[in-house]
């Protein structure tokens, strides 16, 4: 049995991860803030819960002890680089040996060959601005957080999503290298179907240094419709 742990495990996406792994039979742990356990209750007795801050170092280091997995959501919450210092401390304390699994959204560019739409350019342009200037949220924070994960030894993945929807899993996404592929057009993916890929991205050897953009597998552009 693997253990694995899920940094941010009480927001929707780490919910859902916690789901599919313990669906796979993996030992989960999982670190959320104190005043977020109470959303966890539905899993008493399933998985172990570290409180603290998801940018905590020494949370971080005790949960991911021994773990052959981290999943990380990457939030660029605030502006007091809350997103790298996460990131910061999985690729401090993890086991060198752990697969490292983070989420982003498509903004995030590894090697500048992604195309981005120019709707997607301005929206990112306009509520970075708009989230910066209101204190709540700092994209330029995603973005060094993956610059760290990208040039580091860890065997890792930076799964970066498309919009998300709720609704009954679909089945494992498409993915592509680069944003502006037909495939990802339709850019919309159910968001327990962003977490079952984060899952199998830990046995999945393929996606290993890799940042893959991902679309649901039953969008029409997946499907060839568009």
């Amino acid at each position: 049995m693997k253990k694995i742990c899920i940094i941010g495990i009480s927001g929707k996406l780490g919910q859902y991860m916690a789901e599919h792994a313990l669906a796979r039979g993996y030992d989960v742990v999982g670190v959320c803030r104190p005043q977020s356990v109470a959303k966890l209750s539905r899993f008493a007795g399933q998985i172990r819960i570290f409180p603290g801050r998801t940018d905590e170092r020494e949370v971080i280091r005790a949960a991911v002890a021994d773990c052959d997995a981290v999943l990380t959501v990457l939030v660029p919450w605030g502006v007091q680089g809350y997103a790298t210092q996460t990131a910061q401390a999985v690729l401090d304390f993890a086991p060198a040996e752990a697969r490292l699994v983070f989420s982003c959204g498509w903004h995030i560019s590894r090697d500048g060959k992604d195309r981005y739409s120019w709707q997607l350019r301005l929206f990112v342009a306009l509520f970075g601005r708009v989230a910066r200037w209101l204190r709540l949220a700092d994209l330029s924070d995603q973005e060094e957080a993956c610059r760290r994960v990208f040039n580091s030894q860890h065997r890792w993945t930076v799964v970066r999503g498309s919009d998300l929807e709720e609704g009954e899993s679909e089945g494992l996404p498409r993915w592509s290298e680069h944003v502006g592929d037909a495939v990802l057009a339709s850019n919309l993916t159910r968001r327990t179907d962003f977490a079952l890929f984060m899952v199998e991205a830990i046995s999945n050897a393929e996606l290993i240094h890799k940042a893959p953009a991902i679309v649901g597998c039953l969008s029409a552009s997946a499907l060839g419709d568009v």
